[in-house]
Parts: structure tokens; C-alpha cells; sequence
């Protein structure tokens, strides 16, 4: 199944639906990082929930999620864009925890005690950002925690990835619903118990279940309205010229101590771990356009 998410609204409209497969990027990610399972169970829900993140945004907009905790992973960074691509990493891809409760302790990993920073780029003169304790560590509950603090917006949010026993992901996959207003505390209620009620996210994919049936289980018999439907997929900004661009802000003394220190240079994309080579001749061509 093509990783896709999907959008819709109760006939009310005063609850918002959104849920997707996201099991190809994560695997992507998981490839370009070298991720050990618990790390790419981590990095995983991050990046599920930056593309549930991101499909709430506006054309040309982009939100990034970074998550500082004291666990042995240190950090997860993601950026999803309003047009379904989302990249990110984790600090530490080699950690490797022992299952918790016969699920992957991606508390443990990230760590309780810490904080969730959320920048949105809106195309305005400045970018907002909110900034939450960690609630959990399960990334799912901080980011519910984070849209009703910073947001006043009360959510829901379901997150899972499985991985096999050879490293790969079978499954990944989330939603999030919204209460908007007015509020419905009876509507709410019977989501909260369908929500309970309802089988793991990943579980669900795995028996071939799409977006769309996840929804239908939490809503039920709740008339709803799709709204629309995007694909996703892993996809990095980086490229040559940017790099150049990033080479150029180091300043003209320090290329040219790479030039007479080295032949050549290698720059990984911390993101995707693309990388891109420069060699003397190209960084001389650099400090002669600075100049």
C-alpha cells in the first residue's frame, strides 16, 4: 500500500479526522539512518506524527518537531511540509532497548524529563513556536499534550510502528482527532470509548485495513465527510547549491584552511545522509566567487 493520509470532518464540523499510512518513508528512514528497532519505532511515530503535523498547514507552509529528552537517544528531529514529504533523524540511530510490556520502550529510549519544540513556518515575517515538557516520551501523548497546552486545541493522537524481526517496518501508520468548536462532550465521549475500543494502529494495517477504515472505526455511526487525500512520502531539501550556500556562511578563512588541509571534503546531510563531495579545485572556485 502507497503511503497516503486522509482528511475529514463530522457533518457538524466541529470534529476533525485525520489519519494515514506512512510504513515506506518510515523504512526509507530507517535505510538512510541504519536505525536499530526501538530507534526506528522512535523515529517512526516523530515522523508520522510531523505529516499529521503537516497536513493540518496551508499550502507552502512546513512545521518541524524536535524532541530533546534524557534517554539514550538525546534527540529526534523531523520536518514535515504541507505537501506530504517529511525527513528527520534521531541523535543516536544505535540505541536499543529491551521491549516493554511486549512493546518497543520508546519512552525509555527518548526519556521523560525534557521538552517538545514545535516551529511552524506560516510565511510570515516570523515563525511561531511552542515549546511543552515532555509528557511521556511516547511521542503520540506529547504531541496531544502539546496541541492542547499551546494550541487550546484538545486532541487525540494514535502513533505505531512495527518492525519485524529482521529490522524492517511492516507497519506504520497514525491518526489525530480534533475537537473544534463548539464542543460536543457527548460526540467526544463516544470517540474516546470507539478509540479504546479499537484495535493498535499497526494491527490494523497489518490485517490490510487503509486510512479510511481506521476513521470509520473511530467514528463509527458518526456521519463524517472526506475532505481530502494526499500521498507521503520521505524527502529531503537538502541539495548541492545548499550545501555550497552553507560552505559560503563558514567564511573565507575557514575554506581556505580545508584547501590546504585537504583534497577533498565530504558533507553528510544530517537529514537524509545524502552526501556530497567537493573537492579543491570547487572550493577554490567557491572563495573566488566570495571574493
Amino acid at each position: 500500500m502507497e503511503d497516503y493520509i486522509v482528511r475529514v470532518i463530522t457533518q457538524q464540523k466541529n470534529i476533525l479526522g485525520l489519519a494515514c499510512i506512512t510504513t515506506n518513508l518510515v523504512n526509507e528512514a530507517h535505510r538512510r539512518h541504519g536505525t536499530f528497532p526501538t530507534a526506528t519505532a522512535a523515529l517512526g511515530r516523530a515522523l508520522t506524527g510531523g505529516e499529521l503535523m503537516g497536513a493540518l498547514l496551508d499550502d507552502d507552509q512546513r512545521v518541524a518537531l524536535k524532541f530533546e529528552g534524557n534517554g539514550p537517544l538525546k534527540k529526534i528531529i523531523v520536518e514535515a511540509q504541507s505537501n506530504g514529504k517529511v525527513r528527520g533523524y534521531v541523535a543516536e540511530p544505535g540505541v536499543e532497548l529491551p521491549p516493554k510490556n511486549g512493546k518497543f520502550d520508546v519512552s525509555g529510549a527518548l526519556g521523560t524529563q525534557g521538552f517538545l519544540t514545535v516551529t511552524k513556518d506560516l510565511q510570515l515575517k516570523d515563525p511561531y513556536m511552542g515549546v511543552v515538557r515532555l509528557h511521556s516520551g511516547e511521542i503520540a501523548s506529547d504531541l496531544a499534550f502539546y496541541l492542547a497546552e499551546s494550541e487550546q486545541i484538545p486532541s487525540a493522537v494514535g502513533l505505531g510502528v512495527f518492525v519485524e524481526p529482521d529490522w524492517k517496518v511492516s507497519a506504520a501508520g497514525g491518526f489525530m482527532i480534533q475537537s473544534l468548536p463548539p464542543a460536543d462532550d457527548e460526540l467526544i465521549d463516544a470517540l474516546v470509548a470507539h478509540i479504546g475500543g479499537m484495535d493498535p494502529v499497526t494491527r490494523q494495517l497489518r490485517d490490510g485495513k487503509t486510512p479510511e477504515d481506521v476513521l470509520s472505526a473511530i467514528f463509527g455511526d458518526i456521519p463524517f465527510t472526506i475532505l481530502d487525500k494526499r500521498p507521503l512520502s520521505f524527502g529531503c531539501t537538502c541539495s548541492r547549491s545548499r550545501i555550497e550556500q552553507a560552505l559560503i556562511t563558514l567564511g573565507a578563512d575557514e575554506i581556505n584552511k580545508i584547501i590546504h588541509e585537504e583534497d577533498e571534503v565530504d558533507i553528510t546531510c544530517q537529514f537524509c545522509r545524502e552526501q556530497y563531495m567537493f573537492r579543491k579545485t570547487e572550493l577554490e572556485r567557491l572563495l573566488h566567487e566570495m571574493h
